[in-house]
């Protein structure tokens, strides 16, 4: 017999796991900004070489699909979510500890590149469970209502949403005020015992806790990859998610010669930066606050295109500030480092949120986690090829750790490229129906 209500999505236990998964993956900007000016001052690399190093870093967030299959259909101890959040957590420790206690003089970019890709392993393995976890429990209705059931997908999305942006902050203003103040060791140690922490206090939950959805365990890993292909197929999941990765990969990426701009040229404090950053996360969080509470009924559609039209607005003023415009208005360098730039940084991931919301109600149960992690490494694979195009962007237009003649150009083109996608914004859906996850006699 089935009980007419499923559940609490939202529940003190589901809270307490996501709330602190997501407020770690938010705060892995702490020890990420020792690693650039590790990488610039302690090994001397150019702009193009760091934004490389960045970049390639970030590739084991592409095979997010695999770890998804495997988590869908692979449990360990009756669980499919929770250890590999822990085995996420684990990775990540061993990497920022090794990192740690090796002395600066052993490091080389080629075992500091490893560690980092040891580190996003972790880190992608973990964020692929609890996304799978946010997709299972957003599509459990807390009512019978079609209605209850996208508040309820959408809230909980919003919550971790604003967990994550909460870490951020404080990752970004304590990363700030301690690269001034430690050696980056010692950022990366206090993060490494961070995520430590975080190994040992997910073994101690049990899945059952979570009320997550039913499904067999013996699905097997080559049935979960048709189930994959199979939802894959379907149109407005696969138009949504090409749209998505083609809105990413197609604007060239600035980060680097960015940093070494506001560093090296205009000689801009780290705890600037860091509160630059802070600016971003806060506007990270202030986006879940009204996203939830005002933009949920706002056509995903017009709600995504209006972020890429605000990007492009903020990468023209951004050409602005580098011509000089600002300063001639007494605007000081400084003042528009905070305000700006990290918006722009976190803008980026705006489109997320509602995008997330969306995939959510069209995934097919059964395989949220593969889906879900698919969206993921696809956003991961376009800012790759974002950043690589950033690189050759800026070899075409003659940018440089020393000259900065010809930034205005490569950010005007930035700019031009961000707009490219709307074009396709049909792609998108424009009205979703809620399909409830079917319930077992």
């Amino acid at each position: 017999m089935v009980s007419s209500s499923s559940p609490d999505p939202t529940s003190a236990p589901t809270r307490s796991l996501l709330g602190f998964g997501f407020w770690v993956q938010g705060f892995r900007c702490f020890p990420w900004m020792a690693v650039n000016f590790f990488l610039k001052d302690a090994l001397n690399v150019d702009p193009s070489t760091l934004q490389l190093l960045q970049n390639s870093a970030n590739l084991p967030m592409v095979g997010k699909p695999f770890y998804g299959v495997v988590s869908d259909a692979v449990y360990i101890s009756d669980q499919h979510r929770v250890p590999y959040i822990a085995i996420g957590a684990l990775l990540q420790a061993v990497s920022w500890l090794a990192i740690a206690i090796l002395s600066q003089s052993s490091i080389s970019i080629f075992n500091m590149s490893l560690y980092l890709l040891l580190s996003n392993l972790g880190a992608s393995i973990a964020e692929v469970a609890n996304d799978a976890i946010v997709a299972e429990k957003g599509k459990q209705p807390t009512t019978s209502t079609k209605s209850s059931q996208s508040s309820s997908s959408g809230e909980l999305q919003s919550f971790v949403w604003m967990a994550s942006s909460v870490g951020g902050v404080l990752g970004n203003l304590l990363g700030g005020i301690a690269i001034n103040r430690f050696a980056p060791q010692s950022v990366f140690l206090f993060f490494g015992l961070l995520v430590a922490l975080q190994f040992f206090l997910t073994i101690t939950v049990r899945e059952s806790s979570l009320n997550l959805p039913k499904s067999p365990s013996n699905v097997g890993i080559r049935k979960q990859l048709t189930e994959l292909s199979a939802a894959l197929r379907k149109p407005e999941i696969a138009y949504s998610v090409t749209w998505l990765a083609v809105s990413y990969a197609i604007i060239p990426a600035l980060t680097g010669t960015m940093f070494f701009y506001q560093t090296q040229h205009l000689k801009i404090d780290s705890s600037v930066l860091g509160i630059s950053k802070v600016f971003g996360q806060a506007a990270l969080l202030l986006w879940g606050v009204i996203y939830n509470h005002r933009l949920k009924s706002v056509s995903p559609r017009k709600l995504i295109s209006a972020i890429q039209v605000m990007m492009a607005v903020l990468m023209i003023s951004d050409m602005l500030f580098v011509k000089g415009v600002y300063r001639e208005m007494g605007v000081p360098d400084s003042v528009y480092v905070v305000a700006f730039p990290g918006l722009l940084e976190v803008m980026f991931f705006f489109k997320i949120l509602p995008f997330n919301v969306l995939i959510a109600q069209l995934c097919p149960p059964g395989c949220e986690g593969s889906v879900m992690a698919f969206v993921m490494s696809a956003i991961a694979l376009s800012l790759i090829v974002s950043g690589y195009l950033g690189v050759a962007l800026a070899s075409y237009t003659g940018v440089t750790g020393d000259d900065f003649s010809r930034l205005p150009l490569a950010l005007l083109i930035q700019a031009v490229s961000t707009l490219l996608p709307l074009f396709l914004s049909s792609f998108i859906p424009d009205d979703v129906k809620t399909k409830p996850r079917r319930k077992k006699e």
